[in-house]
């Protein structure tokens, strides 16, 4: 689940060259062009699924309405790797254990944030529901202006002093983890013309090494863009695209103080959540 920063925002609106690698006249479409592709690849992944074939809970390699999909996977055959050498490029904790503060976005700085503080919690699951424990859970977002604190994000909307976008937690005995946040704006990207992406937040999780690491992203539920934005839709299967929706949840809001959500994490089986691939971060 998506630590090589400048992968990081290569699916976002911060990366110039989306459209520079890409025919320039694809950025050019317009959003009807590029909702009618994806209503048509739908329609023929619902064909092929009554005519029996197995269901698509994962993104395609290449989806046509994401420009640069084709640019963000593997292209070559893989290699065994020194697991040693591997570590030597690899995320790291740091010269300190997570401590607790660092899952609460809002205390990072001298001031408070702009915006709609928000909890989000949930658990990690396996394929058979049994909980992930002490899982390096590591978050990133934009901020309530949409704009993420990074030099290649350049679009006209305010940086906020107070508000970095990063936190991690371990998970507990349980599964369980816990953010306390700023709810993130949707913002612009270079897809197409007039492209927006849905408000969301990166989630990464490590395994047992971090040769392991899965990337995903979590939404909010009733967001107006779902149904426009390429990245979101290259998951072909509704069922597995809700999958990526939190849900508000009443009992985790808090009195004067936050809104609530839900999200679980199912690493494997048939509920398993959508997970970038490495190269696609």
């Amino acid at each position: 689940m998506t630590a090589n920063t400048d992968e990081t925002f290569d699916e976002s609106h911060v990366i110039e060259n989306d459209s520079a690698v890409i025919d320039s006249d694809a950025a050019a479409d317009s959003q009807d062009f590029i909702t009618n592709q994806i209503n048509k690849i739908h329609d023929e992944y619902q064909q092929r699924k009554a005519e029996g074939k197995p269901e698509e809970t994962q993104p395609r390699i290449d989806f046509a309405p994401y420009r640069s999909s084709v640019l963000r996977h593997p292209t070559k055959d893989l290699h065994h790797a020194d697991p040693e050498t591997i570590e030597l490029w690899s995320p790291a904790f740091g010269h300190r254990d997570v401590h607790a503060l660092e899952a609460d976005l809002t205390i990072q700085h001298n001031g408070e944030p702009l915006g709609e503080r928000i909890v989000v919690r949930g658990k990690v699951l396996d394929g058979a529901g049994r909980p992930v424990r002490n899982q390096l859970v590591e978050i990133w977002q934009a901020n309530a202006a949409g704009r993420y604190i990074h030099k290649r994000d350049q679009h006209p909307a305010p940086i906020d002093p107070n508000f970095t976008g990063v936190g991690r937690c371990l998970t507990g005995d349980d599964g369980s983890y816990e953010f306390t946040t700023i709810k993130p704006a949707p913002y612009p990207w270079k897809n197409h013309h007039n492209a927006w992406r849905p408000a969301h937040i990166h989630f990464s999780l490590f395994g047992t090494d971090f040769t392991q690491r899965m990337i995903t992203q979590m939404y909010f539920p009733g967001d107006p863009l779902f149904s426009l934005d390429p990245i979101y839709q290259s998951i072909t299967d509704q069922k597995a695209r809700d999958r990526l929706v939190a849900t508000y949840d009443h009992n985790v809001t808090s009195h004067e103080w936050a809104t609530g959500y839900t999200w679980d994490i199912v690493l494997s089986g048939s509920n398993r959540t959508w997970m970038e691939d490495e190269d696609a971060e």
